[in-house]
């Protein structure tokens, strides 16, 4: 990866400071396109203004720079918009997932002294300083202990569980003064639930235990590896684990077919399992967590600090939704999507028609493939959904957000289906989902 070294802002004054700089700078951009459409006749809409590449460039950057859960949230806005965005905001947004600045050698090491004491390097015959990977929360390097036991270690940046909180209330602020979140949204909800699941990140002991019990929920599953934590080492803040050899998951789009579909039916198969059998999800769909393993063919699972448990309550309504597509009844979809408040009764009773057209679309699409593989390449009823959706995402007063449970619930799943879409994965789909009704 390249290296951008800066530190991590610590303190509430800074980082108060550097959403102040981002406010501004995107509120400039915001005023430059105004003038410069206004200068071309046109009549400009401030969401339109906001969302603009050049906005996107500002945002990303800053976030990087500041990491934590600002940069998190901004991670889940690039995997959640999915067809909404304009491509090009989406890969600029898309950046989050993949770096991010990375700490100085100074705060790493006061990091690390802070966790193992000052002879921390007496654990290693070799320390890389050089981090392999660095994300929103913490940064990842490699190294081999004195035993030979070659190793990542996962360090937490300094002051992010600290700055949670803050950090969440500030991009909330952003979004209510842009204008982005309808007045009337209520998302007191989803932020306490944000909060509480980003300090369970930011907790890199309840991770080493997730860690633990998905290697022993899928220790019968030759499809998949995952490492193990290094216990005489772990520390709330620093997470040392075995070292994962393995290329990035889109790798699997220069594979064979076989090999590439097969991978994603294992990853399909996960999702399901964890859904209806587990009760306990892993939440965060970054592709950084999946690596595949061309010599076995294997996909190493990493970072389980999103892992939740699944309520049997959520599971029933997925069950309910999926017979109900399963059967290609139209009403009884959209009654499960009113009952898991994906859909209002707003947006119901004034938009019926549309969301009507909108599940009949999914629905064909879906069962065109029961006799055969189902091609998440295709995407061609993708616009025509957008079409029909366009009347709904404009009614703002009939906006309603589900249950933060089910809402990182979908997140995962809806993260699932973005990549078999990249990946161009044909599966038997339908064979896939019966089992569960």
């Amino acid at each position: 990866m390249k290296d951008r070294f800066l530190p991590v802002p610590q303190g509430r004054l800074g980082r108060l400071a550097a959403f102040g700089k981002l406010a501004g700078g995107v509120a400039a951009g915001v005023l430059g396109e105004g003038l410069e459409r206004l200068a071309r006749g046109e009549r400009p809409h401030l969401p339109d203004l906001l969302l603009t590449p050049s906005n996107a460039r500002r945002v990303t950057e800053q976030l990087s720079r500041l990491r934590g859960a600002a940069m998190k949230l901004g991670q889940m806005l690039s995997l959640d918009a999915g067809d909404l965005l304009p491509a090009e905001l989406t890969a600029i947004l898309s950046q989050l997932r993949d770096t991010a600045h990375v700490m100085p050698p100074g705060q790493l090491q006061q990091a690390l002294s802070s966790a193992w004491g000052p002879d921390w390097r007496r654990h290693f015959a070799r320390f890389d300083t050089t981090p392999i990977a660095a994300a929103s929360i913490g940064q990842v390097h490699r190294g081999i202990l004195t035993s030979g036991r070659e190793v990542a270690i996962k360090v937490q940046y300094p002051g992010i569980s600290d700055s949670i909180d803050a950090d969440i209330d500030n991009v909330t602020t952003l979004l209510r003064i842009s204008g982005l979140l309808p007045t009337g949204l209520s998302i007191a909800p989803h932020l306490a639930e944000a909060k509480r699941q980003l300090h369970e990140e930011a907790d890199y002991l309840r991770e080493a235990e997730q860690m633990r019990r998905y290697r022993a929920l899928l220790a019968d599953d030759p499809r998949f590896v995952l490492p193990e934590p290094v216990e005489d080492l772990l520390h709330p803040t620093v997470l040392p684990m075995d070292f994962m050899a393995g290329a990035p998951i889109e790798t699997l789009a220069t594979a064979l077919e076989t090999e590439r579909n097969g991978a994603m039916e294992a990853m399909l198969d996960l999702a399901l399992k964890e859904l209806f059998e587990f009760g306990l999800m892993q939440t965060d769909p970054n592709f950084a967590n999946y690596r595949w393993q061309r010599d076995s063919g294997r996909i190493v699972l990493l970072d389980f600090g999103a892992t939740r448990p699944v309520a049997p309550e959520s599971v029933e309504a997925y069950r309910t939704l999926l017979r109900a597509g399963l059967a290609g009844d139209i009403a009884a979809v959209q009654n499960a999507l009113i009952a898991m408040d994906f859909v209002s009764t707003a947006q119901a009773s004034r938009h019926g028609p549309a969301l009507e057209a909108m599940i009949s679309i999914g629905l064909q699409h879906v069962h065109a493939s029961r006799s055969g593989l189902f091609d998440f390449a295709d995407r061609q009823f993708v616009s025509t959904i957008r079409d029909q959706a366009a009347p709904l995402i404009a009614d703002r007063a009939s906006w309603r957000l589900p249950p933060p449970d089910k809402l990182f619930l979908q997140r995962k799943i809806s993260g699932m289906a973005l990549l078999f879409t990249r990946l161009q994965a044909r599966m038997p789909l339908l064979e896939k989902l019966v089992p569960y009704a």
